[in-house]
């Protein structure tokens, strides 16, 4: 048995198009052009990447992209006061801190000054808080991503064990709050969880999401397990180069899961697909829309 690919690819392209369509109806019906505000402090070559593609695709959806650069030198009150002018401009209906920050910022107190109507990376405590207790929420990019690459699979998670590898409140936290609204069975597991193999192999669905390369083996999964792979991890290769794997080992999952992500083309694919809906969402509510169908 060999696991079907899930091209992470192909259906954020599939999400994209529909995010583009409603964006198009939107405009056409109530005159408004969702706007996502991108913030980057300093010059890291990854950050400056990732806002490249935001851009691009923000653009390509129909959306107005607003880019705001910085200097790594900046002060904390003047990238507060960059926040609250854009919690003030009624264009932005979505703002992006790009993480991380340069040493001497405070992160926390960045994310605390959001809007959390403009939340679109979902990591502001309001919006943590309301997805925790079930609400309607704007969720962290990453994870949403993960359910509808699982939904590609799997039409209802309802009474699956899903198993979720990493606690972070960018994927971990959020992921298994999102996999509880689903009525899946969750368990959380992280670096000091007992027997993490034995836990692994009951689940129906494995997220891996620690940042440590090739961690979960193949022979850790329950055999026709879905596997969602969110590690990007950078290792050596023989010639000096290096190259990119995930969470997972690759390759021996092959033969023993249902279903996984490759890395790349997996996950990552879809975490700018689902800013994108997040900034449709947040204008959308803003303007006190129905919810769009995305």
């Amino acid at each position: 048995m060999t696991a079907k690919i899930i091209d992470g690819k192909v259906i954020a392209a599939e999400l994209r198009a529909r995010v583009a369509e409603e964006v198009a109806r939107v405009r056409r019906e109530h005159n408004l052009i969702p706007g996502l505000a991108v913030v980057l402090v300093g010059n890291d070559p990854a950050s400056e990447v990732y806002v490249r593609s935001k851009h691009t695709q923000t653009q390509a959806a129909g959306m107005a992209s607003f880019e705001h650069k910085l200097p790594a030198d900046v002060s904390q009150g003047d990238l507060l006061a960059l926040v609250a002018k854009l919690n003030r401009d009624p264009a932005v209906h979505g703002i992006l801190v790009q993480l991380p920050l340069p040493k001497g910022l405070n992160t926390g107190a960045v994310i605390n000054a959001i809007d959390p109507a403009k939340d679109v990376d979902g990591l502001h405590p309001n919006n943590a808080g309301r997805l925790a207790g079930g609400f309607e929420a704007l969720s962290p990019c990453t994870p949403l991503g993960c359910i509808i690459l699982t939904k590609s699979v799997h039409a209802s998670l309802e009474g699956m064990n899903a198993i979720v590898i990493g606690r972070s409140n960018l994927v971990g936290r959020p992921l298994v709050q999102l996999l509880l609204n689903e009525n899946a069975t969750v368990t959380i597991a992280h670096s000091r969880s007992r027997d993490l193999p034995g836990l692994v192999k009951k689940a129906d669905l494995v997220y891996a999401a620690v940042g440590k390369p090739e961690m979960v083996r193949g022979d850790w999964l329950k055999p026709g397990a879905t596997v969602i792979d969110v590690g990007i991890n950078r290792i050596p290769k023989e010639d000096g180069k290096t190259r990119l794997v995930g969470d997972v080992a690759y390759q021996e999952a092959l033969g023993v899961a249902g279903a996984i992500t490759p890395v790349p083309g997996g996950v990552g694919q879809m975490t700018v697909a689902c800013l994108l809906v997040n900034t449709l969402r947040a204008a959308c509510a803003i303007a006190r829309l129905p919810k769009p169908a995305v």
